[in-house]
C-alpha cells in the first residue's frame, strides 16, 4: 500500500505543462484587457488641469462687479489681444477665448505648459429663480484640449451665477 501512495504523490510533466499553459493564457488576456484600457483612458493630468483652469477663470469673472452687457462698451473681449488686467465687471468677459489658442494670464502673455488648451467664455442675462433677467448673468467657462485624438477628454463646462446685489 506505501508504493501505491508514494506514485500518486507527485505531478506528471504532463500536467505541469498543462497548468502552465493555462496561466500564460490568463496572463495573456489580462495583459490585453490592460493595455486596451490604458491606450482608451485618458491621463487624469489633463482633466485635473483642465477642471484647475475652469475653476480659476470661473472664481475670477465672479469676483467682479455685476454689470448688464453693453454693446456699446462691452464688445466680446475688448481688451487688446485678450487681456483680462482691464476687464472691470463680469460682462466684460462675453466672448473672452475666441480666436486664441492656449491659455494666457491677466495681462494676455502665453502661460508656457498651457499652449494646448482653449477657454471660452459666455455671459448672458438670463431670469434665475425668481430674479429678472436684467439682474441676473448666466456665466459658462468652456476650456477644452485642442486637437481631434479620440482620447482626448472631453470639454470641462463650468456654468455660474452672479446676480445684481441692489
Amino acid at each position: 500500500m506505501s508504493n501505491r501512495f508514494a506514485r500518486s504523490a507527485g505531478v506528471t510533466l504532463v500536467e505541469l505543462i498543462v497548468a502552465l499553459v493555462i496561466v500564460g493564457v490568463a496572463l495573456a488576456g489580462m495583459v490585453a484587457v490592460y493595455t486596451a484600457t490604458t491606450r482608451s483612458s485618458v491621463d487624469p493630468v489633463i482633466v485635473q488641469q483642465m477642471q484647475a483652469v475652469a475653476d480659476n477663470m470661473m472664481e475670477e469673472i465672479l469676483m467682479k462687479p455685476f454689470a448688464p452687457p453693453d454693446p456699446a462698451n462691452d464688445a466680446p473681449g475688448n481688451a487688446a489681444g485678450g487681456a483680462r488686467i482691464n476687464f472691470d465687471n463680469v460682462s466684460d468677459y462675453d466672448g473672452y477665448g475666441q480666436g486664441l489658442t492656449g491659455i494666457r494670464d491677466v495681462e494676455g502673455n502665453p502661460i508656457p505648459g498651457l499652449e494646448g488648451y482653449t477657454v471660452a467664455v459666455s455671459v448672458q442675462n438670463t431670469a434665475f429663480a425668481g430674479i429678472a433677467s436684467k439682474d441676473a448673468l448666466r456665466v459658462t467657462v468652456t476650456v477644452a484640449i485642442t486637437g481631434s485624438n479620440p482620447s482626448y477628454p472631453q470639454p470641462i463646462v463650468l456654468t455660474g451665477w452672479r446676480t445684481n446685489p441692489s
